[in-house]
């Protein structure tokens, strides 16, 4: 009886998970858990503005037997949702919202949309009249002392009254509910605000509801989440005057304990069991709710599916042979007893716009099995699956539950064109892309937490650097890095700040926009999820995460669009070679076994070349050799862990053809293209289906066995595996072998019709690259031009395949990378100028497509004016070279005042011709009077090149000495990669910065030196023995030998130096490996650490700098950092002391989301170095996408 009486005594009716973001912070598991566990029996749900988790908590309610109430706590505008007045609208008022039914349901997610893209005002707001539109199938509770009831009622009793009355306007008297809490230290008004909730209720026969406005999951937690509070206001959890919870329990409290709260008052105890008991919803799921495909008049979804495919397939192949006819009437039928008709006329449609827009595609995963995708030309025309041996079962069969998945690559200049589309063809109001949430990674977690703690970055920096960044929680950080152990149990403070760190880890602190993913929904998208906008305002997004969206959630059809680079850079060559060459390209058409190609990847030359481009693929794609695309696919599918283990094998075997040999003879039939061996997740189906004698359904259960790697599925596997192989004639020994192979690829493997489809792209790459060289080369160093690392690098493959890379050009570039027609050079673009920017460099080359090329510096300001030329714009091209054919740099710059005053004079004069009886002809245009002054030196000229392209273009100032530096090259710095760390290696450069330091505990000074070669240029650590030993070597301009170990660190590659040599020293030794030794730094202790930590401004104190020459009258780049919406204020102090550690010459700006809409600008006084790590610790904090 006791426990009879405990499930239905009282329910949680106003409850915030973590996706209430950087408010709420309990898991949605854990707060089912523990309702379940105090023996309630249902529990609702009400974020704050969103319904983001409703899905998933849905679900895990019913799964562990609790009943869900989906509810909301919403925000109602002081006046309309329209008004947004600074001051007047910025406040707004609680409400709990929770549904009844269906209806109520969907009005929830109205409500919320409409409050995010209509009513958005600090925080997403609703009125009273949108709020009666939908209030059907609703109920409503006064919510907390922030409700309108509570707060008017704390001011003016009578003020409470009318708000009142106004809200049972709104909601039927049986259905809204007031609300009393127990917060009596937190909220001191909150006695005065339950007395007068009772009064009302006495007055108007309405019943009370208890609630604990739960925050998080367990009393214990609320140490953690008063820091996660802090990181909501910018707070120090030091601080006192701030917002905080942890005077009161605000978890989710048992029944008990709220029954003693309110003791009183028992009947707002029982009252919740009647609010539970009137909401009653079932949502389906895990069903398909596939849009209308607009059909042409009197065709249905069979016969226009049909059609299409009659009409189309004899335009892909030359044949239609007896097997390929029979094989798409068998996928037809599978497709149609499967209901899936519709969604093959939604893929082919938007496939067929992007080939009339000429926009490249490419199909991931097993889609590339379907022939009736072939025959749509949805997958490429070179990929016939019969000819590639590709199952159609793979992709689907009559025995998979789940729907078919087309995922699409597209270019991703082209992928918002293609999005547009579908929005238009669907409706806008049923498209929307998908929402992603980040979470507190162990590191991200340490670093807020630290933040608020009021710990030093560079502490906190130390505790994050030793934490794993791959997928490792904290306590499994504990547990395997000793030194990490050691800090949490000697350290009070830093022990405080991973418990808390602990405890946050999980929560989700931001939302975004998912890379791919895109639903449509057969009518009004807020029918089926709600949605809101992106952070930036420009996208419509889900507010349900992929997959509550999805197949298995409410069921809407999900593409994916992901934006691919390569695609983009094929789509460009395609471009130039028409301009440059005349000839147009069809990539359906290009031969598949084209010589120059195949030339091309056995030099292993392969920069630039989708999926082949890495260091360790080069090297075995030079070693293979490869002869046909079965070889390019063989690589790309064993360039991975596990499967690689097969690569020397089956280089072996294409070398010596007779040493392919097969496990089983029933094997050739399906492994002879991948010489005997298992090379894709295919091969191993194939062996199950062919040799053990499963069938699809089978399979599909053997595939996800082994590629999830669950051990006791494994075991079953292989006991029915091993059972039924030996029954149909394969020896013990054979299988034992075969069912060993199969454990190393599993997890791994790529299905074959992916790799056929990204292998038949890298072919593509390929074969443009080795027959339009300089295109290719052009439209790569356009695609990466704002990777300073990957431009170098492609530069220098442009040197070796002897195209020159020549400075921009005002009349020879284009707004990008271009190719010069006569001389087959590539000219670097005007908008990879800094300061230029695209529109200055689109209005030049506009210019000189319509007018010719410019003649002089007269000609070229008066027919592009001072809209196009301005001061920052001109002397940027000036100093880039790019105004060379017109006058010389220097003297461009030294007469930059009279050239401005020609180009007002000359927008005067045009002027002054609107209004003139005489033509333009007629005026004389008057020549700039240039003042005489020296040329620009080589070393002037070549500082501003890398000061405006980030880089040396025309000469590097190392050519000169280069034959000096040759024999002392072990490696080029290009040449250093990740891979090597720990390597021992030699290189030689000039030395472009100093930054000298004092180390703390051992007052000695070291060294963090720029050292750069004709390739790239590389951090270098001199610690204080080496630094001691020749003092006078680090100055900027130097040339220097530098010995030393790989580091990779972080990720940031730097060289450890052993021992420096100036270029003239005559007694340079030859140079030795050496193996690294480690000791307590992680360094070899030649250059005698001193305590360094390793980490640049841990335990050292900065002496003095030799700052980098900047070049003359010249503004450098200002970096800008865009704060994130959902950021705390806090976040502002981390990028404040990450500046200050990277002191240096350019200017930021830091953009601050307004309150209400819009951003506004602060300008810091102090400047910095825009270096990597710089860059990389600012990504770690605001993301990449907010530094510009």
């Amino acid at each position: 009886m006791e426990e009879e009486k405990k499930q239905v005594n009282f329910v949680h009716l106003h409850v915030h998970s973590h996706y209430s973001m950087l408010d709420g912070m309990g898991k949605i598991p854990d707060l089912v858990k523990k309702a379940k566990e105090d023996g309630q029996f249902a529990l609702a749900l009400t974020d704050h503005g969103a319904m983001h988790g409703m899905i998933e908590f849905y679900e895990e309610c019913v799964k562990e037997g609790i009943k869900p109430i989906l509810g909301l706590e919403i925000y109602v505008a002081a006046r309309t949702m329209k008004d947004k007045q600074p001051r007047i609208d910025s406040s707004s008022y609680h409400l709990i919202l929770l549904a009844k039914n269906e209806t109520g349901y969907k009005n929830l997610m109205k409500i919320t949309s409409v409050a995010h893209l209509e009513g958005y005002y600090y925080k997403p707001r609703i009125d009273k009249k949108t709020l009666k539109k939908y209030s059907d199938g609703l109920i409503a509770c006064s919510a907390c002392v922030q409700g309108e009831i509570p707060r008017k009622s704390l001011e003016n009793i009578a003020e409470g009254r009318k708000a009142l009355e106004e809200y049972l306007e709104i909601f039927p008297k049986e259905d809204f509910y007031l609300e009393v809490q127990h917060h009596p230290n937190t909220v001191p008004e909150q006695k005065k605000a339950n007395e007068n909730i009772f009064k009302l209720a006495e007055e108007f026969d309405l019943k009370v509801v208890a609630t604990n406005d739960a925050h998080y999951v367990n009393s214990e937690d609320n140490i953690a989440h008063d820091a996660l509070l802090c990181l909501q206001t910018g707070k120090l959890v030091s601080d006192q005057n701030r917002m905080s919870m942890s005077g009161d329990d605000y978890s989710l409290l048992p029944v008990a304990k709220m029954e003693e709260n309110f003791a009183d008052h028992p009947e707002v105890i029982s009252n919740t069991v009647e609010v539970a008991k009137k909401c009653n919803i079932e949502i389906e799921l895990g069903k398909f709710k596939f849009p209308e495909y607009p059909l042409p008049e009197g065709e249905t979804y069979e016969s226009y599916l049909q059609k299409i495919i009659k009409e189309r397939l004899p335009k892909t192949v030359d044949k239609i042979l007896p097997e390929m006819q029979e094989r798409i009437d068998y996928e037809f039928k599978v497709i149609k007893d499967k209901g899936y008709l519709g969604y093959f006329l939604i893929v082919q449609d938007f496939f067929q716009f992007a080939k009339e827009q000429e926009i490249p595609t490419n199909t991931r995963g097993s889609a590339a099995g379907c022939c009736i995708s072939y025959a749509l030309g949805i997958t490429a025309k070179q990929l016939n699956p019969l000819d590639y041996g590709l199952p159609f079962e793979r992709f689907l069969n009559p025995f998979r539950p789940s729907a078919p998945d087309i995922d699409a690559d597209i270019a991703d200049t082209g992928r918002d064109q293609i999005i547009q589309y579908v929005a238009r063809k669907f409706g806008k109001n049923r498209v929307a892309q998908i929402i992603t949430f980040g979470t507190m990674a162990a590191r991200m977690a340490v670093r807020d937490v630290g933040r608020v703690l009021g710990m030093s970055y560079s502490e906190v920096d130390i505790i994050a650097k030793l934490i794993p960044p791959m997928k490792t929680t904290l306590d499994q950080a504990l547990n395997t890095i000793a030194e990490l152990k050691n800090l949490y149990q000697s350290d009070a403070q830093i022990k405080k700040c991973i418990d808390i760190a602990r405890r946050l880890e999980g929560v989700v602190r931001h939302a975004s926009v998912h890379a791919a993913g895109v639903v449509i929904a057969p009518d009004e998208i807020t029918d089926y999820t709600p949605v809101m906008m992106d952070t930036k305002g420009e996208r419509l997004i889900t507010q349900y995460e992929m997959h509550a969206v999805g197949e298995d959630g409410v069921g809407l059809i999900k593409m994916d669009f992901l934006g691919l680079a390569n695609l983009s850079i094929i789509q460009n060559v395609i471009k130039i070679v028409n301009k440059t060459r005349g000839v147009k390209i069809n990539l359906d058409e290009i031969p598949l076994d084209d010589k120059k190609t195949f030339e091309l990847l056995s030099r292993g030359e392969t920069i630039g070349v989708f999926q082949l481009e890495s260091e360790g693929m080069r090297k075995n794609i030079k070693e293979l050799r490869p002869t046909t695309i079965h070889d390019i696919m063989a690589m790309v599918a064993l360039y991975r862990p596990g499967p690689m283990a097969f690569i020397p094998e089956y280089i072996s075997r294409k070398r010596d053809p007779s040493k392919i040999r097969y496990s089983d003879p029933r094997m050739e039939k399906f492994l002879d293209k991948s010489l005997g061996l298992i090379v894709y997740q295919d091969d191993v189906l194939m062996i199950a289906l062919e040799l053990a004698g499963y069938n699809w359904e089978e399979v599909d259960k053997f595939r996800k066995a082994i590629g999830k790697k669950i051990v006791k599925e494994m075991a079953a596997q292989k006991e029915k595996f091993f059972k039924q192989i030996i029954e149909r004639g394969m020896r013990e020994s054979v299988a034992e072998e075969l069912w060993s192979q199969i454990e190393t690829f599993a997890g791994y493997g790529f299905n074959k019709a992916h790799a056929a489809s990204y292998g038949l792209v890298a072919y593509q790459t390929a074969y443009l690259k080795s027959n339009f060289p300089p295109e290719y080369m052009s439209a790569l160093m356009t695609s990466n031009k704002d990777d300073l690392d990957k431009l170098a690098l492609e530069i220098e493959e442009c040197k070796r395949m002897g195209i020159e890379v020549l400075p921009p050009s005002v009349n020879e570039s284009f707004v990008d990378f271009g190719v010069v027609k006569d001389t087959g050079n590539v000219r670097f673009g005007l908008s990879a100028i800094k300061h230029v920017g695209e529109a200055v460099a689109e209005e030049i080359v506009e210019e000189r497509k319509t007018a010719g090329k410019f003649t002089d510096m007269e000609n070229f300001i008066t027919r592009l004016g001072t809209k196009v030329i301005n001061k920052k714009s001109l002397e940027a091209l000036a100093m880039a070279g790019a105004l060379d054919d017109l006058a010389e740099r220097a003297e461009i710059i030294f007469n930059m005042d009279r050239i401005l005053s020609y180009a007002q004079g000359i927008k005067k004069t045009a002027n002054a011709q609107q209004n003139s009886l005489f033509s333009e002809d007629s005026i004389e245009t008057a020549k700039i009077e240039f003042e005489e002054t020296k040329p620009a030196d080589k070393k002037q000229r070549l500082s501003w090149e890398r000061e405006l392209l980030g880089m040396y273009i025309s000469e590097h100032p190392l050519s000169e000495i280069e034959p000096l530096i040759a024999p002392y090259q072990q490696k080029k710095i290009i040449e250093i990669s990740p891979s090597m760390e720990n390597d021992f290696v030699r290189i030689a450069g000039i030395i472009t910065s100093v930054q000298t330091i004092v180390t703390r505990k051992s007052n000695q000074k070291m060294a963090f030196i720029k050292v750069e070669d004709q390739s790239k240029n590389i951090e270098v650590l001199v610690f204080p023995k080496i630094f001691a030993a020749t003092p006078d070597l680090f100055t900027p301009d130097k040339v220097v030998i530098i010995d030393g170990f790989v580091s990779n660190k972080d990720g940031e590659l730097k060289i450890l130096a052993e021992e420096i040599y100036p270029v003239s020293d005559k007694n340079i030794p030859n140079f030795s490996p050496r193996t690294r030794k480690r000791n307590g730094f992680g360094f070899n202790g030649n250059g005698n650490g001193g305590g360094y930590s390793g980490n640049n401004g841990q335990d050292i104190k900065e002496e003095k700098s030799h700052p980098k020459k900047e070049p003359p009258k010249f503004e450098p780049e200002i970096l800008t950092i865009s704060i994130p919406r959902e950021a705390d204020s806090g976040i502002l102090s981390e990028i404040k002391e990450i500046l200050t550690t990277h002191k240096g010459t350019n200017k930021v700006t830091i953009k601050v989301p307004k309150n209400g809409e819009g951003w506004r600008e602060m300008k810091i006084k102090n400047t910095v170095d825009i270096c990597p790590p710089l860059l990389r610790k600012l990504k770690e904090v605001v993301g990449k996408e907010n530094i510009s």
